[in-house]
């Protein structure tokens, strides 16, 4: 499991690859890192086609595009158009919400 840390700090790939490491004694450290390198590699190329990443009990990623649009300055006040873009998007599971806010998580069963 990855060590706790004080409140305000980043948890970064080489925290994640050394819990890996940590939790997995017959792995190396470089086997650690090809496994936790591929997961993201994975990931990555299945939001790059465009495909939903659903992770239980953690949340999904998806893939929007959005139009093009004018859009204005706050400060200025000086309209501008917005080019057309993908923008990805997560939504946390009620797991990780539950989780998040110290509730009581209700167990989720295998089909």
């Amino acid at each position: 499991m990855v060590r706790k840390s004080e409140q305000g700090n980043t948890l970064t790939r080489a925290a994640l690859r050394e819990a890996v490491y940590g939790c997995c004694p017959t792995l190396s450290r470089a086997e650690a890192r090809k496994i936790l390198d591929s997961t993201f590699d994975e990931i990555s190329e299945a939001l790059l086609r465009g495909e939903c990443v659903k992770l239980r009990s953690f949340g999904t990623f998806n893939v929007r595009s959005k139009r093009e649009r004018i859009g204005r300055n706050p400060k200025t006040g000086v309209e501008a158009t917005i080019t057309p873009r993908r923008v990805l998007t997560f939504k946390a599971s009620p797991v990780l919400v539950a989780h998040v806010n110290g509730d009581a998580i209700i167990p989720i069963e295998d089909d």
